[in-house]
């Protein structure tokens, strides 16, 4: 099945973002920016990718001369069985969201997701993870490549919830020697409120929330969804703000400050995240 990349000249370096849905993603906006800010060339476009398909998609994008790869839901863990090296981010994980193509045409997985979250949450909302009490929802890639980070923040705990608790046990049976990681279904996660809750689920896309119980939220509680909206609310952020949560957050300064460390990885410059931020928060001319 051809996923329609693109044969550019070589004067253009290709990038890609890859998943489905892919049609809100604002990657290339991101990517583009960041391209003026540091004076950088290329091209950066979406492709929808089906799930069980990103092992075809890749070679194709290495034969269409593509450079580098963001990797969105679902793929993240197909991403990283694809590739043909891993950068320690990506091994630790078992999942990438990040592709370097070499020079050679071997592909480098890298998963810059929990570096762009902490940061998101340290330098944009002033939120320190040190001696606190996170309850993490799902254990798909999304939560899986963020554990280490959020581990390696010193929080109290990690709570891993999950609909199927399995999943959970297994991830805290990979990651538990990196801190102090226990498991738990949605419906009960343990004793709340917590200090901060992140869903790491795909429920926003389609408007739905976890069923995690009104306790687990208090008035000091900082809520954060992974996925974001132009409106910076999403329905679990406006579940949490009715269940009595002290601040709210969806994840587009986490894409921005993700997709930083992939640029600066593709091109070796950090770009500046705030000044992005602020354009995708701006209100779109009527």
């Amino acid at each position: 099945m051809s996923h329609r990349f693109k044969a550019l000249p070589t004067d253009a370096p290709y990038f890609c973002v890859v998943g489905s849905p892919i049609a809100h993603s604002r990657s290339p906006e991101i990517h583009t920016a960041f391209a003026e800010q540091t004076g950088t060339a290329l091209y950066y476009e979406r492709i929808e990718v089906p799930a069980g398909e990103f092992a075809a998609a890749l070679a194709e994008f290495v034969s269409a001369g593509g450079r580098g790869l963001n990797v969105t839901v679902p793929l993240k863990e197909e991403a990283w069985a694809a590739a043909d090296e891993h950068l320690p981010a990506a091994g630790e994980t078992g999942a990438a969201n990040t592709i370097v193509v070499q020079a050679d045409g071997r592909t480098l997985a890298d998963n810059t997701d929990g570096r762009g979250l902490v940061r998101d949450l340290a330098v944009n909302h002033g939120v320190s993870l040190a001696g606190r009490r996170i309850l993490l929802l799902g254990a798909g890639g999304a939560a899986r490549g963020v554990i280490p980070n959020l581990l390696a923040a010193a929080p109290a705990e990690l709570v891993i919830a999950n609909r199927t608790v399995a999943r959970a046990d297994a991830l805290v049976e990979r990651f538990g020697h990196l801190g102090p990681l226990v498991s738990g279904s949605l419906e009960a996660p343990g004793a709340g409120p917590f200090d901060v809750v992140v869903n790491a689920t795909s429920l926003s896309l389609s408007d739905a929330v976890p069923p995690i119980p009104r306790s687990a939220v208090g008035r000091r509680t900082c809520c954060y969804d992974m996925m974001y909206t132009s409106s910076g609310r999403t329905a679990f952020l406006d579940w949490c703000l009715a269940a009595g949560a002290g601040s709210v957050s969806d994840g587009l300064g986490m894409l921005v400050e993700q997709a930083a460390c992939a640029f600066e990885l593709w091109h070796g410059v950090a770009p500046a995240t705030a000044p992005v931020i602020a354009a995708l928060r701006r209100p779109e001319p009527v």
